[in-house]
């Protein structure tokens, strides 16, 4: 089963470094070093050896850890123009592209329960529901903005290799013995609830708990993708003005720096308020934000209130107030774009006026659906199985092999 991955799009040319003998369309041979293209072509590795690279690949687009690196890749590399300009796809096998994505959203060295989970929910992603959820909508009203993001915005390739689908970095980041060990191990399985292959979200760190899909996208209820405490008790009803004030037991709720540098990549240990975090804004730099992220003008900002929140505390529904006018924005993911020059962590904050300032005390890392990455790991570092893991965080559903054939 082969995988498209888009690399990289919008570029006048594109130079790769060929790492091996490939074939062009057309069957000429290309030996290693240097090529530049400035129009459509394909590359075949003449070998399974072969690999490629890019100086410059941009991660972390639109996030505060955005920054441009060297990347190598293996498989088959096709160059398309379109109007915006040239786009680089990487056709590569499915569980290739599992043992790529599981070393590059976290650190080959994790532990192989992690690893063994993280390889089971990135084929179910990759094949489930996810493929045709609604990519976003826009209310037919002038004073709300509510827009989501889905897969579908890929009209030329199944994935993007960025955070906005998985993370896809190529043989770039260390793959080791435990991550194919982790591949082969959970070869062809998959997350299942009532049959069907699951949408398999994640994200770095929830907070404390995990939050409902509705909150992030289409308005639906997905039974395995609901509110789950990521700890040993659940609290049950919470306050959420003091839930995120404070500093609750959970798994992802971790200062172990041992732990931490061997499941984090080297960018995301540069993140270490992952769990409660702050930012300070005054009001005149905030209605600069809003003004520069959603195109309005609504003059100082003077208030952020919460309209509607998740069961993790994540608000989806934010009405922002300014001395120009005022706007109400959701879901989770804008309201994070609104509030800051790349993204806010996620959108579970509170709110304080300290004079001329705004300052929001928030709760965890990403849309906080699904597996959390970070308390997936400290359970895998404390003993827990893959399949534990699964079904903490996704209950009822099971994990099965599935047939390639049920794709074609």
């Amino acid at each position: 089963m082969k995988v498209s991955v888009g690399l990289m799009e919008g570029r006048p040319t594109v130079e790769v470094e060929l790492l091996g003998e490939f074939v062009a369309a057309g069957g000429e041979r290309l030996g290693p070093g240097r090529h530049e293209f400035s129009g459509e072509t394909s590359l075949i590795p003449s070998g399974a050896d072969c690999s490629f690279a890019f100086d410059a690949v941009t991660i972390g687009i639109g996030f505060h850890w955005e920054r441009s690196e060297r990347q190598v890749f293996r498989g088959a590399l096709r160059v398309l123009r379109r109007p915006s300009g040239l786009m680089v796809v990487n056709d590569v096998s499915l569980e290739d592209y599992v043992r790529s994505v599981i070393s590059s959203e976290m650190s080959a060295s994790c532990p192989l329960e992690l690893l063994k989970a993280h390889a089971v929910i990135s084929r179910s992603w990759l094949k489930g529901p996810a493929a045709s959820a609604p990519a976003s909508v826009d209310l037919n009203d002038p004073n709300e903005i509510r827009r989501w993001y889905g897969r579908e915005a890929h009209s030329d390739f199944e994935v993007c290799a960025d955070d906005h689908c998985q993370r896809y970095q190529g043989i770039t980041k260390a793959v080791s013995p435990a991550v194919a060990e982790a591949v082969a191990l959970t070869a062809d399985e998959m997350l299942l609830f009532g049959g069907a292959v699951c949408d398999a979200r994640f994200s770095k760190c929830c907070g404390g708990l995990t939050e409902r899909y509705a909150t992030a996208w289409d308005d639906q209820e997905i039974p395995y993708l609901t509110r789950v405490a990521d700890s040993d008790v659940d609290p049950g009803e919470v306050d959420f003005d003091r839930f995120i004030r404070t500093n609750p037991e959970a798994y992802c709720n971790t200062r172990d720096a041992a732990l931490l540098s061997r499941i984090l990549p080297g960018f995301d240990q540069e993140t270490t308020d992952f769990f409660r975090w702050r930012v300070v804004y005054t009001a005149g730099e905030l209605g600069e934000i809003v003004k520069e992220r959603l195109g309005i003008d609504l003059g100082d900002i003077e208030a952020l209130e919460p309209l509607a929140r998740g069961a993790s505390g994540r608000i989806f529904r934010l009405r922002i107030r300014g001395t120009k006018g005022e706007r109400v924005v959701g879901k989770e993911l804008e309201i994070r774009r609104a509030l800051s020059r790349s993204h806010l962590k996620s959108s579970a904050f509170v709110v304080d006026r300290e004079g001329e300032q705004l300052v929001l005390t928030g709760a965890g890392w990403g849309h906080g659906v699904g597996l959390c990455q970070i308390g997936a790991a400290v359970m895998a570092s404390r003993g827990s199985s893959y399949r534990e893991i699964l079904a903490h965080y996704y209950p009822g559903s099971t994990v099965e092999k599935v047939s390639v054939s049920r794709f074609r």
